[in-house]
């Protein structure tokens, strides 16, 4: 990939999407494809498995609500969503500037696997069937989709978006093991 040269004087960070990926060896590749078909698999029957590192993203969801709120209760409701969705994100891009396959792949499969979560809850909007967590005082609840979509007349669509929304994740959650195979054979 080369960068032009005007984007290269402007960006110099840019400058570390030049350089080689590093090498992933044969037993880490295999171990890290056994981590992914394991989470996967999981997934696919039920997602006990992965429910384990959900508490990870939880704190980071509620604190996006808390980091967001001095812009306004629409600013704050979204943000934990946002939060939930950045961090993992973010985490990817900087493994993609250290030039490091497994922690952007790593990162980029659970920015992808939060989208299957996210879209239960969008989907419980109506409903509102699902155990709500909070911050604070537990009086003042309310459930994050269920107000996103009413103030945004999306209401009515609610396991539309959701499945669209898990839809995305698992297709995500297969392309990085793929870009990850890919990677990892070519630095071979």
């Amino acid at each position: 990939m080369d960068i032009p040269e005007s984007l290269s004087e402007r960006f110099p960070f840019l400058d570390a999407l030049e350089e080689n990926w590093q090498p992933v060896s044969r037993p880490a590749f295999w171990g890290w494809v056994a981590f992914y078909a394991l989470l996967i698999g999981d997934a696919a029957f039920g997602g006990h498995w992965v429910q384990l590192l959900d508490p990870v993203f939880i704190p980071i969801h509620e604190g996006g609500h808390l980091l967001f709120r001095m812009f306004g209760e629409f600013i704050a409701v979204a943000g934990g969503t946002f939060l939930q969705l950045f961090v993992p994100f973010a985490l990817a891009v900087w493994f993609a500037f250290q030039r490091q396959t497994p922690g952007t792949a790593f990162c980029a499969f659970f920015f992808f696997e939060q989208f299957i979560s996210i879209g239960i809850y969008m989907a419980d909007a109506r409903a509102q069937d699902l155990p709500l967590l909070t911050v604070g005082d537990s009086d003042d609840v309310i459930h994050d989709w269920f107000y996103l979509f009413s103030h945004s007349g999306l209401l009515d669509h609610d396991t539309q978006i959701g499945g669209t929304f898990r839809i995305l994740g698992w297709i995500g959650m297969l392309g990085v093991v793929l870009w990850f195979s890919w990677r990892s054979w070519q630095n071979a």
